[in-house]
């Protein structure tokens, strides 16, 4: 297996090149008045299958095809949602059939989209169910497990759409990206170690789900017991990897999100950038906000969204109060909490 480096994200960026888009850099001119800094949004929403996943899943299913001589049998996934549609698009894509194992409470919008990008989806209680089935199926012979982080595969194919950005721009002085398991924030710390050298890499996730939090304070992986309650879904994992958890340790920043906070910017980068941001996107946004509060001078940052995939059901908390008659400029960070 390839070791996640530079020259695998070069190499994940030749294998994608033809089938994923290079997704737009947005900004806006209002935000960036209001906050005093330049904000540009990788918008990974405009991705195939509606989310960044889409990169890290191709990468993987190609590089067996590359080093093993063919594709799998059957490939299987553990998946909360956005990596399970990635999976199953990309194996529909090549013909590979594919089993997609998922929390029963998942978004019901994305449960339809991995069974309309053809896979077999199989429902279980909770996310440790989950987990343990798709570890128990990959020892079967013939099939090729994609998690959804914990692989240098998926890693390197995550930290392509950093690489796209950072070729646009002419420099940062901030990367900033989710945190469920640690795939998107490795491959993106990777890509900016070797684009940006100067640039800081900074992690968010939310506070109800802060195992990454707790595991790079105590310098080891630390899991949660129970699927967290967090409207923002992505990132409703248990642990991070052990493969993703040594590059966590080397981030330069890592901030705990409220639920408040993270409905603040889901509202507002929606209502900015005419986008529709999935709650785990606005993580960033969040992120990059708690930087920017330490900083003083002005300051360009790159934040990754992440996805678009939303539900009803997500919706409708996210809007349970409207913080769009509190903008940006009139707060000093956190009074939402």
């Amino acid at each position: 297996m390839e070791t996640l480096n530079h020259f695998a994200i070069l190499a994940a960026r030749r294998r994608l090149a033809d089938d994923v888009h290079a997704t737009p850099i947005l900004s806006s001119k209002t935000l960036n008045q209001w906050l005093g800094h330049e904000i540009f949004f990788k918008a990974e929403g405009l991705q195939k299958v509606g989310a960044f996943k889409a990169r890290g899943a191709l990468n993987a299913l190609r590089c067996y095809r590359e080093f093993i001589g063919r594709f799998p049998e059957r490939v299987i996934a553990n998946s909360s949602g956005n990596h399970a549609q990635a999976v199953a698009w990309a194996c529909r894509e090549h013909g590979v059939p594919c089993t997609v194992y998922m929390p029963e409470a998942t978004s019901q919008v994305k449960q339809q989209g991995t069974r309309h990008y053809g896979a077999e989806l199989v429902l279980l209680p909770t996310r440790t169910a989950v987990d343990a089935t798709a570890a128990r199926e990959a020892e079967s012979d013939g099939v090729f497990w994609i998690p959804p982080y914990n692989h240098e595969w998926v890693m390197a194919g995550q930290g392509t759409a950093a690489a796209e950005a950072l070729d646009v721009l002419d420099s940062v002085h901030a990367v900033v990206a989710p945190c469920g398991g640690g795939g998107l924030l490795a491959g993106t710390l990777v890509t900016t170690r070797a684009l940006c050298p100067g640039a800081q890499v900074v992690g968010a996730e939310p506070a109800a789900a802060s195992d990454a939090f707790q595991s790079r304070k105590q310098g080891r992986i630390i899991a949660l017991e129970q699927t967290p309650n967090t409207v923002a879904d992505g990132a409703r994992t248990l642990s991070v990897g052990e493969r993703t958890f040594p590059f966590l340790q080397r981030l330069d920043e890592f901030f705990m999100c409220s639920e408040a906070r993270i409905a603040y910017w889901t509202q507002w980068l929606t209502h900015l950038l005419k986008l529709q941001i999935e709650p785990t996107a606005a993580l960033g946004m969040e992120g990059a906000w708690q930087w920017l509060m330490r900083q003083k001078q002005p300051r360009r940052v790159l934040v990754i969204l992440t996805g678009a995939n939303m539900d009803a059901a997500t919706r409708q908390r996210v809007w349970q109060q409207d913080w769009l008659t509190q903008p940006p400029d009139s707060l000093g960070g956190g009074q939402c909490d």
